[in-house]
């Protein structure tokens, strides 16, 4: 008992000592608070700064008080009572209060995030051209010239056509391009795009034709290995194997489609059909039956010599 007295003694004297020097407003503690002996271990009791001061002085005096709360209302509403400021504090001036931003500064404000402004004049002393360039090359205003694909295809354009859609309030204008992309390996594509502008055109058409790549079979005198027909719509085309140094003998969108796609030596007609893009989808078709001679004598089990008996 009179262990557990000189700890509740102790811990009480340190917080009466604290709350002296920090007034500032009422806190709550938590301390041991001593029990009877017949009672098991010491219970913790929730009182507030000024009971803390007053169960300090009475356990100084000798006497220890077992009320709890004593002089509060667990349930009343503490008024906020705010620290005093120190000596010599001046509050800071308000948003609304400060100086107005001169045309000056707001120019070199401006001119600092973004370079110089349109009338090309520089607050700030800087090279309006290099400045220039610079906010075109980080921010984009302008018109940016965008790079082409690296991708081993190359690109040819096939048609430009201007078109009109008739809607309800007049004529839409647009450009229609074809396109044919194709490495000169074997690999070549067809695409159409539209677009207001004719760049824009072309470049939708280019990701439609990459979008729509195939495989031309080829021999080793790059030529093709048998002869093919293949139509579209009204369009049909027909395509023939060449000896050696014979070229490319074919006219229109057949010629460029053969020629993107690598082939040196083939023949091609265009029969019905004088549209652009319907040729060059027909010569597609027409390449796609084409079939090399060991995937005819592999699917049909036998070897290459009994193709030509």
């Amino acid at each position: 008992m009179a262990t557990t007295s000189t700890l509740a003694a102790t811990h009480l004297s340190s917080l009466s000592a604290r709350h002296r020097h920090d007034h500032r407003s009422p806190r709550l503690f938590l301390f041991l608070k001593p029990s009877k002996p017949s009672s098991g271990p010491p219970r913790l009791s929730l009182l507030s700064s000024s009971s803390a001061s007053r169960r300090a002085a009475a356990v100084r005096a000798g006497d220890i008080d077992t009320s709890f709360f004593d002089a509060v209302n667990p349930d009343a509403d503490v008024a906020f009572d705010p620290p005093a400021p120190p000596e010599g504090f001046v509050p800071p001036p308000s948003f609304d209060d400060g100086p107005l931003e001169g045309e000056d500064e707001i120019a070199a404000a401006y001119e600092e995030l973004y370079g110089p402004a349109y009338s090309g004049v520089s607050v700030l002393g800087n090279d309006v051209s290099v400045m220039d360039s610079k906010v075109k090359k980080t921010t984009g205003f302008g018109k940016v010239k965008r790079e082409k694909v690296k991708d081993g295809f190359e690109e040819r354009v096939i048609q430009v056509r201007r078109v009109t859609k008739v809607v309800k309030g007049g004529k839409q204008l647009h450009f229609r391009a074809i396109v044919v992309v194709g490495d000169k390996k074997g690999q070549v594509g067809v695409g159409v795009g539209k677009a207001k502008e004719v760049i824009g055109a072309v470049q939708k058409s280019a990701v439609n034709a990459r979008r729509n790549i195939i495989t031309v079979p080829m021999t080793k005198y790059l030529t093709f290995p048998h002869r093919s027909e293949g139509d579209y719509g009204a369009a049909k085309v027909m395509l023939r194997p060449a000896s050696p140094g014979t070229g490319v003998i074919a006219g229109g969108a057949v010629r460029i489609v053969l020629e993107m796609a690598g082939v040196e030596n083939a023949l091609g007609k265009q029969l019905g059909s004088k549209n652009a893009l319907n040729n060059a989808r027909a010569t597609v078709v027409a390449v796609q039956m084409m079939r090399q001679f060991r995937d005819v004598a592999l699917d049909r089990g036998i070897p290459m010599e009994e193709l030509w008996k």
